[in-house]
């Protein structure tokens, strides 16, 4: 339905309008007054038997301001089973080593030897480093290339001791 313009509409039935609202105006007024009483009554009530009467309504939490939070963590915990969560698999050791993983490379690698990261996998394990990492190859592979002040790359997938 299209809205009539202010100005297009008479007086009297601006007048009429304002009165019949207030009209309405009138009779709510009247249905709160009769409810205040009620209520002022019912309190009494309470007081009398010894209660005491309703508190003031509590003040709402401040609105967090900020993007929504996701809800999706719950979800992602509840579908991870222990076979797919990380860590340390549930009543499994670390092993213990006499040397760091860094160590055993160079162990591997003196005399100026250039071998692979899978070579040097295989070689750090026959040295007698213990492990129980499904990708021990790419820890292996991480650390050649964060100490390259220990390590030098040769060619793609080939380092030495430098």
């Amino acid at each position: 339905m299209a809205r009539r313009k202010l100005s297009n509409i008479s007086t009297s039935v601006l007048q009429r309008e304002l009165q019949r609202r207030q009209s309405t105006l009138k009779s709510l007024v009247s249905k709160r007054s009769k409810l205040a009483a009620e209520l002022a009554s019912l309190d009494g009530e309470i007081d009398a038997l010894g209660g005491a009467a309703s508190p003031a309504p509590a003040a709402k939490p401040a609105k967090r301001r900020g993007r929504p939070r996701k809800k999706v963590a719950k979800k992602r915990a509840a579908k991870r089973t222990t076979a797919a969560r990380r860590g340390p698999k549930p009543g499994g050791k670390r092993p213990k080593n006499k040397m760091t993983l860094q160590d055993a490379i160079v162990k591997v690698l003196k005399g100026g030897t250039v071998l692979s990261v899978t070579e040097i996998t295989g070689a750090v394990k026959k040295v007698g480093y213990k492990t129980n990492a499904e990708n021990f190859r790419t820890i292996v592979n991480q650390t050649l290339i964060k100490n390259n002040k220990v390590f030098k790359k040769v060619a793609r997938g080939q380092y030495t001791v430098k």
